[in-house]
């Protein structure tokens, strides 16, 4: 086995959850879903500290998915971490289930913050860190933006929060896969460069390959030994990873496949 398969086995079978609870429920966000699926994979089941038995454990690193509308890979995530039963991921959106389009906090076990509104997770992130500092609490803050979603004016509102108040317990995430649903990220709103404009808030800066497990355990440990900065990792990431039909097409933003595409997409996930 290779230094990173069982990582890469546990990826696979996040994808799985994806694609099969997105055709379950008819709904959902697929393709920003199965971008991050590296990035939740290495937090969850290597870095982070978290206790699947303790939900709500005071000494737990805390996690905000900024980008809500990607609760498939949040929740799937969780379940193969064993917060909750696989089984519950066929609930998706689905009434009465507490595995809605958006996270709750206050409903799903291992969520840390309710989301949804875009350019809103930062700013909740700082506030944590802020908090975990004024504690003096061993902890660290981890936040997963879109690159659509640095088109909201509040996340430069919060980077300059983050720089301002030296924030070195936060490492933050763009999903950059470049694609929105309205097309090409660029066109639509050109957020570029990203790297330039965090640095000019005087934040610290990598760009990886986002579905590389050596580049994000890396650039996590180089984030850690950064001082007196906030932390910003620019994961460069494909939209729809896995799924031949979904890759790199913005079409597969925020809509189902059917069940005969689910067929391939199980098909292509197999021989990922």
């Amino acid at each position: 086995m290779t230094e990173y398969a069982h990582l890469a086995a546990i990826a696979r079978r996040i994808r799985r959850h994806i694609v099969t609870m997105v055709t379950e429920a008819a709904s959902g966000h697929p393709g920003g879903s199965l971008s991050a699926v590296e990035i939740l994979t290495a937090l969850y089941f290597q870095v982070m500290k978290v206790d699947p038995d303790r939900p709500r454990w005071a000494e737990r690193d805390l996690f905000v998915l900024s980008k809500g509308h990607a609760s498939p890979v949040l929740y799937a995530t969780l379940a193969e971490r064993e917060f909750f039963p696989a089984e519950d991921l066929l609930s998706f959106r689905k009434v009465g289930s507490c595995l809605q389009g958006h996270p709750d906090c206050k409903a799903i076990p291992g969520v840390d913050m309710t989301s949804g509104s875009l350019g809103q997770g930062l700013s909740v992130a700082n506030g944590m860190a802020m908090a975990a500092r004024l504690d003096k609490a061993d902890k660290w803050v981890y936040a997963l933006m879109g690159d659509g979603e640095l088109q909201e004016g509040q996340i430069w509102e919060a980077a300059m929060t983050s720089a301002h108040y030296g924030l070195d317990n936060l490492i933050a995430f763009v999903d950059y896969n470049g694609l929105q649903i309205d097309g090409d990220v660029q066109d639509v709103m050109n957020p570029l460069p990203i790297k330039e404009k965090f640095e000019a808030f005087n934040w610290h800066v990598q760009e990886i390959d986002g579905h590389d497990f050596g580049e994000i355990f890396a650039a996590i440990d180089i984030a850690k030994a950064a001082v007196g900065k906030p932390s910003l990792i620019v994961a460069r990431t494909v939209k729809g990873k896995g799924v031949s039909f979904m890759e790199n097409e913005a079409g597969w933003h925020g809509s189902a496949p059917s069940r005969e595409q689910l067929a391939q997409a199980l098909a292509d996930l197999e021989v990922e």
